[in-house]
This record gives structure tokens, sequence and C-alpha cells, in this order.
């Protein structure tokens, strides 16, 4: 699966996806993380990609037309397997189901805004907007990396075990919650700590009394 990122700096996340599992992913060919300079597709000498908006106020706009040039360069023709997602607060709120639908997709491509906020006139050529939730953010470059990560940990392969994946956070819907389970507590040694100890079932070696507790507590949220 191919992921680009479009941001005014590149620089940023390329030490967090060159990291752990998204890193070793990328080595062994399952995934591929490309980030593109917007300032690459201006004009002037300072690079700029920003000005102040039309009818006044705070802040500055990210301009289009560097943004449109760069999303240009790199994807000419438009294809079903391909989605162009900016990230933006008026966007539908991530959740596991959306990181599902995501991760059907062959490529994703993240525009992450910066400053006051992007020129309104790119909406004319994205796909989809998403949100990571009601807060603010100085630009989207994190916001794009927590969908990457997300939507990578479901291509085969990137996780080892297939395992590791049903049982965590939100990927089974509880029917007499009506909520998503979350992942049950998890211990490692030393046994105690600071007089707080290990729940004893996690000790008992009963393996069906071990997965009640688990089922238990992911069904319980605490």
């Amino acid at each position: 699966m191919k992921f680009d990122l479009l941001t005014i700096f590149p620089e940023c996340l390329e030490s967090y996806f060159n990291s752990s599992i998204l890193g070793r992913a990328q080595k062994n060919k399952l995934i591929k993380i490309n980030t593109h300079d917007i300032r690459e597709q201006t004009k002037d000498k300072r690079r700029t990609v920003d000005d102040t908006p039309y009818g006044g106020g705070p802040g500055m706009v990210l301009q289009i037309e560097p943004v449109y040039k760069t999303l240009k360069k790199i994807y000419k023709i438009k294809n079903k397997n391909t989605q162009v997602i900016l990230l933006s607060p008026r966007g539908e709120t991530l959740t596991q189901n959306k990181v599902k639908e995501l991760s059907k997709y062959k490529r994703l491509i993240f525009i992450a805004g910066h400053y006051e906020a992007i020129d309104a006139r790119i909406d004319n050529f994205i796909d989809q907007k998403i949100s990571l939730g009601n807060f603010v953010m100085t630009g989207g470059e994190l916001a794009a990396a927590a969908v990457i990560d997300s939507v990578a940990r479901l291509v085969p392969g990137v996780i080892g075990k297939a395992e590791s994946l049903e049982d965590e956070s939100f990927s089974e819907y509880n029917q007499k919650t009506k909520e998503f389970n979350i992942e049950y507590p998890q211990y490692t040694r030393p046994e105690v700590f600071k007089g707080l100890k290990v729940p004893e079932v996690l000790l008992s070696g009963n393996h069906q009394k071990i997965k009640e507790w688990r089922e238990e507590k992911s069904a319980s949220r605490q």
C-alpha cells in the first residue's frame, strides 16, 4: 500500500515513518510512505506558500496553487483505488471502522494544511476530509501521521501476528454495551511492583478463567 503526504514540513515526520513498525514495513516493501514538499512548487526565491485572507481576518492562508501543483505532480490521472484526503476539522471523525474502510484502497494521498487555513478551493480536488476530533492543532502533519499509522497496521504482514489485531481496542462491537470493546489490561514482569500485584487470575494458568477475565475487562472499558 502506498501513502503520500503533501506538506510544507516534509522533514518533521520522516524519522517516525522510518522507525519501528512503519520503518520495518517499508523495508519489507509492504507499504511505501512518501513526503512531498509543497514549497518546491512555488515561483519566488522565498518559496512563499501563504498569503493574507480575502475579506480580512487574522493569520495567513495556505495558497491553493502550490498545493494543486504538488498534487498533480504525483497524481495525474484519477482512479478508484486512490483517495485524496484533506486533514480538516470539517472532516469525518476518524474511527476504527473508517480506518478499515481506508485500508481497502491501494493508495492514500494526504494534504496537511498549515497556518490559519488552506484555501477552500482545495475542496474541488480532494475525495474526502478527515478529522481526529474536536480540537485544534498547528498543522495537519500529526493528524496525517495518525491516519497513516492506523491504516498501515491493517495491511497484511505489517503486524506480525493476526491475533494481535483481533484483540485490539475497537476491533469488536459489543452487542450488550452497544460500544466497541477496549483491549483488556496487560501486565508483565515483575509480578509485584511497589506493592501493586498482577491479578491472580493471570497467574493461575487456567486459560478459561483468563479468557473470561479478559472478556469482562474488555467489555467494561475500565
